[in-house]
């Protein structure tokens, strides 16, 4: 054997001995699988543009399919305008329409460009309803929830300000990259009751903080948050939404014959908004479509923008001038007939954002939210809890008056009023006949003899001879210090409360009482009008005067009542109320949750909440 064929055996034995080997040592093939934790496979078939900014597997299925993967990562205009031109010219189907929408929004994504966004919407339109006879996606198919995300999506990038952080709505020719948009929009739909909407901020773009539950309706459309502002200064129903109210609206596009608007290069679409808090939906070629609705969203952003929370210990100290009386009552939509109005009055140096959790939860049951409407009152909490209940019984009564002035709506005579600590003394003061009892507890000699102006006679008639509301049937004290509260008695508070400052026409009360009254109330005490501090100490006049008062026949109470954990339920406290001191006897129902004073939050607290309401609207 010559040398050279020599080498040739050698060769082919070294390859025969390394293939041996390679096989014996378990070396890995081209195709294979490997164990691996199922998250990890999970999140590989469900990530997708919106998840990772990368094409989800199907998306990149039709990529590999149609010979473009390369393409789409070194050009991808090139690639999406080959993907287009196969479903225009009828060799492209369902799953390349979806690729188009995602891919459209991948490259959009990247390069920012309008025309883009704008297209990935009409195509995710497209996949999802395809109109004429073509079946829609199965409503298993995992694409069509993200096709609905992108649709949404597409709007708001689509109608995007030019610094990105507004959505602005409005008609005209859009350039897409395979033609043209013709988009009618009437904005007349951008009004609100006697408010136009303006600054639209897209929910998608806002975390929620300080809510333990985030509600999203999902379905087609892009959720929207909106500023108001006033058409012209109105009367009537209108007044009673805070200035600062969110407004969640949803943005829809409708598509005429979008399959073959693909074709043509010429879409016609018409652009819809819909206010929306609670499911609904809407018709696109026959069938009833769920709105996409952000409510919990709105209700944040609605807070936080709010000036409650400064409110808070200015309201407890400044007697007067924190808030004006059109600020007082407010409500976070306009006036619904129909709808049972429930009055939210919150505690001591507290406000209307501690109703926040509340409000999420109840609003976004549709049982709830179908029957009721809720109101917010605000007051200066250092004040007399007598005049401050006097504020809410008149603002509550020139509300109604307000509102029946179109005709009788039987729902406004079924209010609920519901209270937290200090408000639900309020509460209790909107439902009670009192008679002459809370002057007698201070003075000995009849209002009616005193001299005095006709002023001051009529803010004390009003402050302490109270009837109860004839339109309030229902009243729930959330760890009310029904009795008084320990923490108001301390001398800690009566030191913080020398700071309170009240209202003119408080202190001229006592001027008055004095200056042409001091022979006759020589041996009675008169001086400095008390504050809710000491109001709602424990054994003081006004609170002793108010636990004996039942409240009136034909209004049903409730007792929510917060105690720490640790120790018997009747020896308990919740870090400022006794249980002893919450407990009222005679209500329809008394329910105890374990956690600290300000419970309005506890899931317990708003199921009890809940289980009222619903009976109530049961109730005749």
């Amino acid at each position: 054997m010559d040398a050279k064929a020599l080498r040739r055996t050698r060769g082919c034995a070294l390859a025969l001995a390394i293939l041996i080997l390679a096989s014996n040592l378990g070396c890995s093939t081209p195709v294979g699988v490997a164990r691996v934790d199922p998250r990890v496979v999970y999140r590989t078939l469900t990530s997708n543009v919106l998840s990772t900014g990368e094409p989800s597997n199907p998306t990149r299925n039709v990529l590999f399919r149609r010979g473009l993967y390369e393409r789409f990562e070194s050009k991808p205009p090139s690639a999406l305008r080959r993907l287009h031109a196969a479903v225009a010219s009828g060799r492209g189907g369902r799953d390349d329409i979806f690729a188009l929408a995602e891919l459209s929004f991948v490259y959009a994504s990247h390069t920012g460009k309008r025309r883009w966004f704008l297209a990935s919407m009409v195509y995710a339109y497209a996949f999802l309803f395809p109109g004429d006879d073509r079946h829609p996606p199965d409503p298993l198919d995992p694409r069509l929830r993200l096709a609905c995300d992108i649709y949404n999506r597409g709007i708001t990038e689509g109608f995007a300000s030019h610094d990105g952080k507004l959505v602005e709505l409005r008609g005209g020719s859009f350039a897409l990259p395979f033609g043209v948009m013709d988009v009618a929009f009437d904005e007349t739909q951008l009004r609100w009751a006697n408010r136009r909407l303006v600054q639209l901020v897209p929910v998608a773009d806002l975390e929620v903080k300080g809510m333990w539950a985030r509600y999203r309706w999902p379905g087609i459309g892009a959720p929207l948050a909106a500023s108001t502002e006033p058409f012209e200064a109105g009367n009537g129903s209108e007044e009673f939404v805070a200035p600062w109210v969110k407004v969640p609206i949803t943005a829809v596009l409708r598509i005429a014959a979008p399959r073959e608007a693909l074709v043509s290069g010429r879409v016609r679409a018409v652009l819809e908004v819909d206010d929306a808090t609670s499911p609904k939906t809407v018709d696109i070629d026959g069938h009833a479509v769920p709105l996409e609705i952000e409510s919990t969203a709105a209700l944040a952003y609605t807070l936080a923008e709010s000036p409650v929370w400064q409110q808070e210990i200015k309201g407890f100290l400044q007697g007067a001038g924190v808030m004006d009386e059109k600020s007082q009552l407010v409500a976070l939509s306009p006036y619904q007939p129909g709808r049972i109005p429930v009055v939210l009055v919150h505690g001591t140096a507290s406000s209307a954002g501690r109703w926040a959790q509340m409000l999420n939860e109840l609003g976004n049951d549709p049982r709830i939210h179908d029957r009721y409407q809720f109101w917010l009152f605000s007051y200066d909490t250092g004040n007399p809890v007598l005049y401050s209940a006097m504020r809410l019984r008149q603002t509550l009564q020139n509300a109604v008056e307000r509102l029946q002035r179109d005709g009788r709506d039987p729902a406004l005579e079924r209010m609920v009023v519901i209270g937290h600590s200090q408000g639900g003394l309020l509460a209790k003061l909107t439902s009670i006949d009192s008679g002459d009892r809370f002057w007698r507890s201070t003075y000995r000699i009849p209002l009616d003899r005193l001299v005095m102006p006709q002023r001051t006679r009529a803010l004390i008639r009003n402050m302490t001879f109270i009837e109860p509301l004839p339109f309030v049937r229902r009243v729930i004290f959330i760890a009310t210090p029904q009795h008084g509260s320990y923490f108001a008695g301390n001398p800690i508070s009566h030191w913080i409360a020398r700071f309170v400052t009240l209202p003119l026409d408080l202190v001229r009360v006592g001027t008055d009482l004095l200056t042409f009254n001091r022979e006759a109330l020589a041996l009675t005490a008169v001086g400095q009008p008390s504050t809710s501090v000491d109001n709602m100490t424990p054994g003081s006049g006004f609170i002793q005067t108010l636990s004996a008062i039942p409240v009136a026949p034909g209004v049903a109470a409730h007792s929510i009542i917060a105690v720490r954990p640790g120790g018997p339920v009747e020896q308990g406290d919740d870090g400022v109320v006794e249980y002893q001191s919450a407990h009222l006897e005679g209500t329809e129902s008394e329910l105890v949750v374990v956690d600290s004073h300000s419970c309005q939050a506890n899931p317990h607290t708003v199921e009890e909440v809940r289980r009222i309401l619903l009976e109530h609207v049961e109730a005749n």
